[in-house]
């Protein structure tokens, strides 16, 4: 099988849990580093599909790497290439699909119940989920529904938390979390929460974390397997 692409804007928002699985998978990795000076490729020569982490800039930036990130995903898609983003890698696909990315109307940050969206279209990506999920927030931005895209996912503070488009995947939640990527996040901004109903305290976020990281990665697995069987296999 030919390589994914990883994309990764900033070194503590890394591939986590999703190296897991692609590696139990035997997919090969590319791996573009922003935070360390990488480029975006201005093709998608010998790789099987793309994938872009988050980060804490906003996709609205003025930032160069942000339009040639957003140009490249326009590229795959256009080739029938899978796609897959994470909260801001998911809010740039959404801008490379033509729709606003803005502000939402509460800051979400913790472990807060999120529902599938079950109907014929989305079978394929949440049947066999729990109606209701506790999945990782971290986010104050989102983005709106692209013309064509199906939503799967939503929560109390955010109605769209990821979308398919095609053989694309885009989440607004963070799904590739690990115990040790929680408590990293926790400890970077631990200075700079200011709780509420939709932000929880560092001592909520790490409370139980074994079993929410565990009921995230069957979340994890049923969502990534179904996008890696979509990538081209060459």
């Amino acid at each position: 099988m030919l390589p994914v692409m990883i994309v990764r804007h900033v070194e503590h928002e890394g591939a986590g849990y999703l190296q897991e699985v692609l590696n139990r998978f035997e997919v090969p990795v590319i791996n573009v580093n922003i935070d360390r000076g990488d480029k975006i490729p201005v093709n998608l020569h010998d790789i099987s599909g793309l994938i872009l982490m988050g980060g804490p800039m906003s996709v609205n930036d003025p930032l160069e790497w942000i339009l040639a990130e957003i140009n490249l995903v326009r590229l795959a898609i256009d080739n029938n290439l899978p796609v897959l983003g994470h909260c801001l890698g998911g809010q740039i696909i959404a801008k490379a699909l033509g729709v606003d990315v803005k502000l939402n109307p509460v800051v979400e940050i913790g472990w807060h119940t999120t529902r599938k969206l079950p109907g014929s279209d989305t079978d394929l990506w949440v049947s066999g989920l729990d109606d209701e999920m506790l999945l990782y927030h971290w986010h104050a931005e989102t983005f709106e529904l692209p013309v064509g895209a199906i939503p799967i996912l939503a929560s109390d503070y955010c109605k769209n938390q990821g979308f398919v488009y095609g053989n694309t995947l885009a989440l607004q939640c963070h799904i590739e979390m690990t115990e040790e990527m929680v408590t990293t996040w926790c400890e970077i901004n631990k200075n700079n929460l200011n709780t509420s109903k939709s932000v929880q305290s560092v001592d909520d976020m790490l409370s139980e974390l074994p079993v929410k990281i565990s009921g995230l990665h069957r979340v994890a697995d049923k969502l990534y397997s179904i996008w890696i069987k979509a990538l081209v296999k060459k």
